[in-house]
């Protein structure tokens, strides 16, 4: 805690946002807890809503902690054209673990979102920042297994 106490103090002092200290702190922890949520609120004179509110609004900060490897399978409308519904069940079932949930073992977090910015080569799905296009169950499997 006290090296997080420090990044939030040497950045408030040379005026840095909000964002750029959330940003900082989840690089370090891999998420937010909401004692530092709170650490924040107070050592930069902030209203704990208005942190709590940023933090809830950018969907790149997370209040729990997220699995070794993520899962974000786009399911836009390209995708969805394209079968991304059967690739969420597939990995629904793989995984044992719905859309927004952390393995028990922390290994996976899965999520849909609804643009990756690769329309043309839907179904398409980041995992661990890298993206993986024209995506099928089989190759979604596949992946899964090498990752396990």
């Amino acid at each position: 805690m006290d090296s997080i106490i420090k990044i939030i103090d040497e950045m408030n002092k040379s005026n840095e946002g909000l964002v750029p200290i959330l940003q900082r702190v989840q690089d370090k922890l891999g998420y937010l807890p909401i004692d530092i949520l709170e650490a924040i609120s107070e050592k930069m004179n902030l209203p704990y809503n208005q942190v709590f509110g940023v933090t809830t609004f950018y969907s790149q900060f997370r209040l729990e902690p997220q699995g070794e490897n993520l899962i974000q399978l786009c399911n836009g409308t390209a995708c969805h054209v394209k079968g991304s519904k059967k690739i969420i069940k597939t990995i629904e079932e793989k995984l044992g673990i719905k859309k927004g949930e952390t393995t028990e073992n922390m290994k996976f977090t899965f999520q849909v979102v609804y643009c990756i910015g690769s329309c043309g080569l839907s179904p398409t799905a980041m995992i661990n920042k890298k993206v993986i296009p024209k995506l099928t169950s089989s190759k979604i499997l596949k992946i899964l297994e090498e990752l396990s």
